[in-house]
């Protein structure tokens, strides 16, 4: 990846980091507030009529309408990115995610409109989707076009931070509504709260990103002509491969992190009954353990690589699907614990790459388009269907079978990683 300066000013790393890490934050906040109602209020207010277990899973189904969306929201955002720039893509996404996310926070129920409510819910939820998809390419893509010689892994994990910071924000929100306000009155109107206050994080974001300046890869390839017509176009044509490896290569990543925190809050909170603010602040430490996880992934993959570096979180990760039944149990919170925090620090160490690695697959005249089409294709593939998938699996044939479906997904990813290592090696020997 090229990063050498053009004519245009630069701008500097404390802009560009901030500027990377506070739109994410803001935008995973948003999304994970959705995944935690998604689980404790919408079946019971958009989907009142179907028993416990069906509104659990008809509410699952519209968490999994966003995933949809982002490939979507790749196209779109992506063909501006590369056509007209990060900078004004990144605002359009951001406000695209927080409209969304305010809007689901003004919602009336099913008590009060009947069927329209789910509906207008999966609308809301699939503008989550839109902006996120355009968000997180444009993001990564603002810290590593940005960053100097030998700090690629350094400046893309910043905003791979925003997932857990964000994800303390949504939980610590849900913890703290739980603690002031009983159950009555948090499902009247107390659940509203953190999607209407998403507002106030969206015009900080907002003031940040109009405050920087386009990155220097982008604007030298503007200054070189080097734009291209019909990015997506370019990208499903011309670069299959990176498209392919690059998807499955995200796609543990994606089924590990939605099972520890979706498919996890869902499961302790019903089916091995522990409380709701107690398993929340049980997620709120072990997402501490991701955001370590995060950085130091991000050192060893700039001095031996992304890719190995992610190889060796994806074989931590199928070991630790053989952990899912000895560990997660009722009855034992310290040992819950121990699971969360082990689960979620390999989610750290396979996520802080992630996006650096995504990113060099593609050139930067269509590498907005083509990083977030691998990532939110491997978001379907992956996070979509993991909640719903799992809490099939557990209720069928137990808690096993859903650490078994974390082993295969672990293998799939591993071997798309492999194929980009050989690629890339070949590359660098003159082979095809």
């Amino acid at each position: 990846m090229s990063t050498a300066a053009s004519s245009a000013p630069l701008n500097s790393p404390r802009r560009v980091l901030a500027a990377s890490l506070i739109g994410t934050t803001i935008e995973f906040f948003d999304f994970y507030i959705y995944a935690t109602a998604a689980v404790l209020v919408f079946p019971k207010l958009f989907f009142p009529e179907s028993s416990n277990d069906a509104a659990l899973l008809q509410s699952l189904a519209t968490f999994a309408v966003a995933f949809i969306a982002r490939p979507v929201g790749s196209a779109v955002f992506g063909h501006y990115g590369d056509r007209i720039g990060r900078k004004a893509t990144l605002v359009a996404a951001l406000l695209t995610m927080g409209l969304s996310t305010v809007a689901i926070g003004l919602l009336p129920t099913y008590h009060d409109i009947g069927v329209a409510a789910p509906l207008l819910l999966a609308l809301c939820r699939f503008g989550q989707g839109l902006g996120l998809g355009g968000e997180w390419g444009g993001a990564v893509l603002l810290a590593t076009e940005n960053a100097p010689p030998g700090k690629r892994a350094w400046y893309g994990m910043f905003p791979q931070l925003g997932a857990p910071l964000g994800f303390l924000l949504s939980a610590g929100t849900f913890l703290l509504l739980g603690r002031v306000l009983d159950d009555a009155s948090f499902l009247a109107w107390g659940w509203r709260v953190p999607f209407i206050a998403s507002a106030l994080l969206v015009i900080v974001g907002l003031w940040v990103r109009l405050n920087i300046r386009e990155t220097p890869d982008f604007q030298k390839a503007l200054e070189q002509g080097q734009r291209v017509r019909l990015p997506m176009r370019e990208v499903l044509f011309g670069h299959g491969f990176a498209v392919l490896a690059g998807t499955l290569a995200a796609f543990a990543t994606f089924v590990l992190f939605y099972l520890m925190t979706v498919f996890t809050l869902g499961y302790g909170t019903s089916t091995l009954a522990y409380a709701r603010e107690d398993f929340l602040l049980l997620q709120m430490v072990g997402i501490l353990f991701f955001a370590a996880g995060i950085p130091l992934a991000a050192l060893y993959g700039d001095r031996h690589g992304t890719v190995k570096a992610m190889l060796w979180a994806t074989a931590g990760i199928f070991v630790f699907g053989l952990l899912f039944q000895p560990l997660f149990q009722a009855g034992h919170p310290w040992q819950v614990l121990l699971f969360l925090s082990l689960g979620l620090f390999l989610m750290g160490l396979t996520y802080g790459p992630c996006g650096t690695m995504l990113a060099g697959l593609y050139p930067v005249q269509v590498r907005y388009t083509g990083a977030s089409l691998s990532f939110n294709l491997a978001g379907i593939l992956g996070a979509a269907p993991a909640p719903y998938a799992a809490t099939w699996l557990a209720g069928k044939f137990g808690i096993a079978a859903v650490g078994g479906y974390l082993c295969v997904t672990a293998l799939l990813t591993g071997l798309a990683l492999l194929a980009i290592n050989r690629r890339q090696r070949g590359v660098a020997a003159g082979t095809p």
